[in-house]
């Protein structure tokens, strides 16, 4: 098995490196990407050998931006279910989001939600299968849909403007940028590109954040080869060295061996089982897509909410963000401090009241969730999602995933990482001496 043992970054970015892959790890799967096995196996193909050094410099040279194809996702983070969640379907959702939520407002000024956001097709994307259609020619032409059984939602960008459709409920929802918006480097979805979390949903970007995060701890190697979409692929994986409280086992990216894109990507926990994300590509064309795929004109009788952009669309988003956070108690934030690197970090928050859940919280104090829900109540929920724990630190109550766990301590302290529960134990420990 070919390995590389990337050498240390410099002094300026070692401070992201040494907390990047899980970060980024937890940001994958926070934004829920994931894919069943791509396509049934139809045997390893034989290629020439290459190095891992090779391959990862292939796919970095790799100049594809034209193509299309069918994406099938599958995230299995083991969430336990809430008590009255009704899923995805459930457009209002236990976690808000959409035009309302933001103080976001349509042509008529008067903040109506349009049910065609990005945002909310983003959370019921939050777990389970679901199959993508995707296709892009250049930076200035994409599109992604996601297919239902009885409904689709696509975003189509076509130059200066911005198409959502959400078929289940007929709605529509178009931005125009202004001229000139969009150049020089800006990533935003609301001047045309496609929004963060929904180019998220590919091999392509999830490999790019694995290895943009890739540093001491971690090893590349080459194993073996693969058949996804059809393509004959390089198979690259990246493990945590001595990271033993990671929960994370291993990332497989397929890579395609004629151009270097990244077709599959999948996170197995340790402990083995179910992949915990796993995206891939059941069908690809790297041909330039038919012009006819970005055109759009809203359907007859479907609701269509405008949104005119102009400079000042990012400041405003800004502001009312503050604004939101005023509100809600999250700008009495005293800071993320960052505990452990590489495999094993976990971030530390302090939240505001000094507790998270309940109307006087674990510790006695009143916390963002305290008003309007019953202290019993909050107790209740916590400790039936939670486990209890103790060290150092004190006693608290620990959240657990496949992937992402968190530690409420009794005093108000958060702490997360992509890391066992004893990991984040140990993490409050040291924090608390």
């Amino acid at each position: 098995m070919a390995q590389i043992q990337p050498s240390s970054p410099g002094r300026s970015g070692r401070k992201a490196m040494r907390y990047g892959v899980p970060i980024a790890v937890a940001g994958v799967a926070a934004a829920t990407i994931g894919l069943v096995p791509a396509l049934a196996d139809s045997g390893d193909p034989d290629l020439p050998k290459i190095t891992a050094e090779e391959l990862v410099a292939k796919m970095a040279e790799s100049d594809v931006d034209q193509m299309s194809g069918n994406v099938k996702i599958n995230t299995d983070l083991g969430l336990p279910a809430l008590p009255g969640s009704s899923g995805g379907g459930d457009r209002g959702g236990p976690f808000g989001g959409g035009d309302r939520d933001r103080g976001d407002e349509g042509e008529s000024g008067k903040g109506e939600e349009s049910p065609a956001v990005p945002q909310k097709k983003l959370m019921e994307l939050a777990s389970g299968e679901h199959l993508l259609r995707v296709a892009t020619d250049g930076p200035d032409k994409q599109r992604v849909s996601v297919v239902e059984d009885a409904a689709e939602y696509s975003f189509i960008h076509n130059g200066k403007d911005v198409w959502t459709y959400d078929s289940a409920s007929n709605s529509v929802f178009h931005a125009e940028a202004p001229k000139g918006a969009g150049k020089g480097g800006d990533k935003g979805g609301a001047h045309g590109k496609v929004p963060g979390d929904l180019a998220d949903l590919t091999p392509q970007e999830a490999a790019k954040k694995a290895l943009a995060a890739v540093d001491k701890t971690t090893s590349v190697s080459v194993d073996g080869t693969a058949k996804v979409a059809g393509r004959d692929a390089h198979q690259l994986v990246i493990k945590p060295k001595a990271a033993a409280d990671s929960t994370v086992e291993s990332i497989r990216i397929a890579v395609d061996a004629d151009n270097g894109t990244p077709l599959k990507f999948t996170l197995t926990p340790k402990g083995g089982g179910k992949a915990v994300i796993d995206i891939g590509y059941t069908k690809v064309d790297f041909g330039k897509p038919d012009a006819s795929t970005f055109d759009f004109k809203a359907p007859k009788g479907a609701e269509v909410t405008e949104k005119k952009l102009d400079g000042r669309a990012g400041k405003m988003a800004e502001e009312r963000a503050e604004k939101q956070a005023g509100k809600s108690g999250l700008s009495d934030l005293s800071g993320l401090q960052v505990l452990g690197e590489g495999w094993n970090t976990v971030a530390e928050i302090e939240m505001p009241g000094g507790a998270m859940f309940g109307a006087e919280g674990p510790g006695g104090k009143e916390g963002p969730g305290g008003k309007g829900m019953d202290s019993s109540m909050a107790k209740s929920l916590m400790e039936g999602l939670t486990d209890e724990a103790k060290g150092e630190f004190g006693t608290g109550r620990v959240f657990e995933t496949k992937l992402v766990n968190v530690l409420i301590t009794d005093d108000g302290k958060v702490y997360a990482g992509a890391v066992t529960k004893d990991g984040l134990v140990k993490a409050a420990n040291q924090a608390a001496k």
